[in-house]
């Protein structure tokens, strides 16, 4: 019967952890040394209820980075050994532990798995060619030349997965080619001259192609057809941006024949070839550039009106009255701009020659660089060194006489 008291009168684990951490033990039951009813002891405590832990957010998923070098590090804090260990108690450690203190040798997911052409850069001429070169190389830069078009290439794209080039020119084609092999794999006919060419990023084997005649088209590689056709009676395509999911993408025209502003920028539903909305941005000035934002719900358009405007990309698509990127010049040149990979900055060529770095929050100047003497009409991050490797450079002489492209690589700490 003593037995049997001490164990019911004893206090659990859980107890001691509700009562406040105490490790002070409760006079059992048979201690007392009275037998009258005033002075009974009280029933014992009942074990408590088991509650479920607070819900506790997964945290943000990061950017993924290269993992240190493996070092062991002292082993986590754990219970000391011999002592019971309740359930509540493991939960509550090991929801307490981060990610961070159990390092592994292996690298994230996604890690390292960028394409191999990461180092070449890719340029299409007024010579009817487009040139491939390897940016590291201290001698022959010159990779490839591709003489498959018979007129000038107005626009190329490296495919996703950075094997094949796809490039449309004023013959009314499109060629796709295998980079290393050097051999042209396809070939789409158009009925226009084909000026702005981008492929689907969430599925490798659609691009979209816009032309000289207003047409948007959809094309599937492996068939060589036009799954879907956008028509709305525009004028010349200036540029085309895909969102990251491909369900939608944002259309620049040219709208100076028909004095109709409100079809300068136009964004549409890719599957039901439907217009989201025509009237994002009404200002009388055409936009030969239009970039969605990495992560935010936001996309830029590059205006004639020598500034970079800020739209919302969820319905009703509103133009940011209060935010304007300014300081360059656009003046009629196709100037391009893009944002930086972790969407911070926002990059621009200039009618200047020059580069102007923006800060995508406040829109304030950041930086400026002499490039060029002529226009600078674009500019891309480096996909590899996005933090010290600022642009390659695309400066695209406009003067009459044999126009020509030069690229360059600049660095900036």
């Amino acid at each position: 019967m003593d037995l049997l008291s001490s164990a019911y009168g004893a206090t659990s684990d859980d107890d001691d952890a509700d009562a406040g951490g105490t490790d002070a033990t409760p006079t059992p039951s048979w201690a007392v040394t009275s037998f009258s009813p005033a002075a009974a002891a009280p029933p014992p405590l009942k074990r408590p209820r088991w509650e479920p832990l607070p819900y506790l957010p997964p945290p943000p998923h990061p950017v993924p980075q290269p993992a240190p070098p493996f070092r062991a590090g002292p082993p986590p804090a754990s219970i000391a050994s011999g002592r019971y260990v309740s359930k509540r108690e493991r939960a509550l450690l090991a929801a307490s532990r981060s990610p961070a203190e159990s390092p592994s040798p292996h690298p994230p997911s996604g890690a390292g798995e960028v394409g191999s052409a990461a180092h070449l850069l890719a340029s299409a001429g007024m010579d009817h060619t487009v040139h491939v070169f390897n940016v590291w190389s201290k001698g022959n830069t010159t990779a490839r030349v591709f003489k498959f078009h018979t007129s000038a290439v107005k626009d190329m794209r490296w495919s996703l997965n950075g094997f094949s080039l796809l490039s449309g020119g004023l013959d009314c084609s499109l060629r796709l080619v295998d980079v290393e092999k050097g051999k042209e794999i396809k070939v789409f006919k158009e009925d226009q001259a084909v000026e702005v060419v981008k492929f689907n990023p969430s599925n490798s084997n659609l691009f979209l192609s816009g032309g000289s005649k207003g047409s948007l088209r959809l094309w599937d590689i492996r068939s060589g057809l036009v799954t879907k056709e956008y028509q709305r009676s525009l004028g010349t395509i200036l540029d085309i941006e895909f969102s990251s999911d491909g369900k939608q993408f944002i259309c620049s025209t040219d709208t100076s024949r028909s004095n109709i502003s409100e079809n300068s920028i136009i964004i549409w539903d890719t599957l039901r070839q439907v217009p989201l909305s025509n009237q994002v941005y009404t200002e009388a000035y055409t936009c030969p550039c239009v970039r969605y934002h990495p992560f935010e719900a936001s996309f830029v358009a590059q205006s004639n009106g020598n500034y970079i405007a800020m739209f919302s990309a969820r319905s009703p698509f509103r133009l940011n009255k209060y935010m304007r990127y300014e300081g360059h010049g656009v003046w009629g040149f196709p100037i391009k701009c893009n944002f930086s990979f972790s969407g911070k900055e926002l990059a621009s060529g200039s009618s200047d020659g020059c580069i102007y770095f923006y800060d995508y929050k406040s829109s304030r100047l950041l930086s400026k660089i002499e490039a060029f003497k002529e226009p600078c009409t674009d500019v891309a991050y480096h996909p590899v060194m996005p933090n010290n490797s600022k642009s390659a450079l695309q400066h695209q002489r406009h003067p009459a006489g044999n126009p020509g492209v030069e690229y360059r690589i600049w660095i900036v700490y």
